[in-house]
């Protein structure tokens, strides 16, 4: 009778571990091996929703076809869908064209030459909203709290509101009174200036969360997410307040990669939104954002003299050309040019 379940519960075992190497060799489905490909080039998990998003529409509307079986027409068909039907934006068109591409060369393997008449839509030319002196005096005096703190990184430091999300505590020199932007647009670290008028109420706001960081500790968590597994590089780094975020989320969640629940940053929505209540409250007609606040910094520095050179370091534009879009926005009036009108009677 033990025989009979000795031989039983091995017959079972290695029926487990058949099943295990089974599955273990099959292959992954579509977007998981889209999901692989994304991680393995290190792109932001924003392009990564993105692009996964934009597939799985493109294979929804061809009803659900392998893109394998499809090609430049079906391609053509979604996009001409996007353009006419759904009246999406040409940032958004090209978007969902970089995805497509994307599962194509990446994934699928095939030449992209097949699909040299696809086109990108061609991107308007618009010029920044820049808020004048006296228009972002009023925005910021609306601010409070962590609120007041970021909306002056974004304007006196001309950060880019990601940027400002996920700045390291390790990051903020007090003494030289400088930041360091780690592996921002383009993945390129740059440096600029801290502004103080917040540093005593940085200070304040670091002590409150490094109480909070020590709660967490004490709970059985404190370690924060950390780039290109540089957690398995330094043991223990992830749990040190070097590394924690200056603006961490109140509670905790569950990272969407890993299923590791940790302390993330704040949501970029508390700040976008309380911009934009700022605007509204000051009574600005200017239809601004976040951004504005760095298009602001970049003109005003502009106006005050400094080279545009050293405005370009600061933004981390990797050309001035990028920069050089301030220049027309100068408190100039058109071009810098003084109306005929103003002429005649002056």
């Amino acid at each position: 009778m033990k025989n009979s379940l000795k031989s039983r519960a091995k017959a079972k075992h290695y029926e487990e571990r058949k099943a295990f190497y089974r599955s273990d060799t099959r292959q992954p489905k579509l977007l998981d091996q889209v999901r692989n490909r994304i991680r393995c080039k290190h792109y932001s998990i924003r392009t990564e929703q993105a692009y996964i998003e934009w597939i799985r529409k493109f294979i929804f509307y061809h009803g659900k076809r392998h893109p394998a079986e499809m090609g430049e027409n079906e391609i053509s068909d979604f996009l001409t869908y996007l353009a006419v039907k759904r009246r999406v934006a040409a940032s958004t068109q090209n978007q969902a064209l970089s995805a497509i591409v994307f599962l194509y060369r990446e994934v699928i393997q095939r030449d992209l030459g097949e699909f040299e008449n696809l086109i990108r839509a061609k991107r308007p030319s618009r010029l920044p909203v820049v808020f004048t002196t006296k228009e972002m005096k009023s925005i910021l005096i609306q601010l409070e709290g962590n609120n007041w703190l970021m909306g002056h990184l974004l304007y006196g430091a001309g950060l880019r509101i990601m940027e400002c999300m996920r700045l390291r505590v390790k990051d903020v020199d007090f003494d030289y009174k400088q930041v360091i932007i780690r592996n921002g647009k383009g993945n390129v670290d740059r440096v600029t200036m801290l502004p103080n008028i917040i540093a005593d109420n940085l200070k304040l706001h670091l002590e409150k969360v490094k109480l909070l960081h020590g709660r967490d500790l004490k709970e059985g968590f404190g370690a924060v997410y950390m780039p290109y597994a540089l957690e398995r590089k330094y043991k223990n780094a992830n749990r040190s307040w070097a590394w924690q975020y200056v603006f961490p989320a109140s509670r905790r969640s569950v990272d969407p990669r890993t299923g590791i629940e940790r302390r993330h940053h704040i949501s970029e929505t508390v700040i976008q939104r309380a911009i934009k209540t700022a605007i509204r409250n000051a009574e600005i007609t200017k239809a601004g954002s976040c951004h504005s606040l760095r298009h602001s910094f970049a003109t005003h520095l502009l106006e005050s003299g400094y080279d545009i050179r050293t405005v370009q370091e600061l933004l981390g534009h990797k050309d001035v050309s990028t920069t050089m879009i301030y220049t027309h926005v100068l408190n100039r009036g058109g071009k810098g040019v003084k109306s005929p009108g103003d002429m005649l009677f002056s």
